[in-house]
């Protein structure tokens, strides 16, 4: 068997593809896959590191700051449909399968039109622009948000949840957390491309706990690095500082992170989510302010209703608002306990087996 994924631009879209990826080679130990994405986008950092072959077709997402560069990137689009109708003659896969971002659309629209059966999953509350216009002719149209499907026209819809990465997998236990002992470990990022509201945010957080054994994780986005370095060391002593740091512009083995934190301080995407739901890791969710139809503000209030998170609308984000809400979960360590309880209580453990399911069933 022949699978050609594709999806980009946010490890929201890479991850659960890679994910699908790991398990389609556990039950197909010598199914041959082929990974189609941009050059310049995040996963052609990830993707090789898997050991998938790897190629790319020439496309950007649509620019709608002014017509000029709206313009210039519709123009690459006749290019990109026939770089893909190529990489799909020259691989002759049996199925394709997108998981969003505009990499994928030229790639799973070019199969539709060949003989090749076609499988998009939509992550989110609120479909892309993508997935709404690929609903209507692919073979199946897979959901993590049952939400999704009143925007979606298409005849073969299913709700299966999200796939996670198998490192995540592997530490889900069913009515089991089990956080690590010792200092208490604040977990701090904003998604594969980082969030400058959180990272502005964090360094007076840092500041006001650095003569405690508080401990932190932030992963700064690697955009933000150097002026975030910079900005912290402008705050505070960062060679006297009693707390410990781990400040790191992305991190590939994200689940070792995960694993040691006692709360994250995150967006509320639906990969991010998941993982999180997974682990039971309560959250303090700061969603981002321009997702499409403000579907991550969606998300964190559905889990701070089953009170399994905080969240802080980004407008009122700044170290204040951050220390307050943190400060009070660290002190009160029985209410942090329960919403991780309630937290694992939505995951969806056997997401990935259901769309693999659905995929092979093609």
């Amino acid at each position: 068997m022949r699978i050609i994924l594709t999806g980009g631009g946010t490890g929201g879209h890479i991850y659960p593809a890679l994910a699908i990826a790991g398990e389609l080679k556990n039950r197909i130990p010598d199914v041959q896959l082929l990974y189609v994405g941009t050059a310049k986008g995040l996963e052609s950092k990830i993707v090789p590191r898997s050991g998938i072959p790897f190629k790319t077709v020439d496309i950007t997402g649509i620019d709608r700051s002014s017509m000029l560069k709206s313009g210039k990137t519709l123009l690459k689009f006749p290019g990109s449909f026939l770089q893909a109708r190529e990489i799909i003659k020259s691989f002759e896969p049996d199925i394709i399968i997108g998981t969003g971002g505009y990499v994928s659309f030229p790639v799973v629209f070019s199969g539709t039109f060949m003989d090749v059966r076609t499988v998009i999953h939509e992550q989110n509350a609120i479909p892309g622009l993508a997935n709404r216009n690929l609903a209507k002719r692919v073979d199946r149209v897979l959901l993590t948000f049952p939400e999704a499907s009143q925007y979606l026209d298409g005849a073969n819809v299913i709700v299966t949840g999200l796939p996670v990465r198998k490192e995540i997998l592997a530490m889900y236990k069913e009515g089991s957390i089990a956080r690590p002992a010792g200092k208490f470990t604040l977990l701090a990022f904003g998604g594969s491309l980082g969030s400058s509201s959180i990272n502005q945010a964090i360094i007076p957080v840092i500041d006001r706990y650095r003569n405690t054994d508080m401990n932190f994780i932030w992963i700064t986005g690697e955009s933000g690095y150097e002026e975030m370095k910079m900005s912290l060391e402008k705050k505070t002593d960062v060679k006297a500082l009693k707390c410990g740091l781990e400040m790191v512009p992305y991190k590939f083995d994200m689940e070792t992170a995960l694993a040691a934190a006692h709360l994250a301080v995150c967006r509320a995407g639906a990969g991010t989510v998941c993982e999180l739901e997974l682990l039971g890791l309560p959250a303090v969710f700061v969603p981002y302010p321009y997702a499409a139809e403000n579907h991550q503000e969606k998300n964190a209030r559905a889990l701070v209703a089953k009170g399994a998170a905080e969240m802080i609308i980004d407008e009122f984000l700044d170290g204040d608002s951050m220390y307050k809400v943190v400060e009070g979960l660290r002190r009160d360590p029985a209410k942090l306990e329960e919403m991780g309880r309630n937290m694992q209580k939505e995951a969806r453990p056997n997401a990935l087996n259901d769309i693999v399911d659905q995929i092979l069933a093609l």
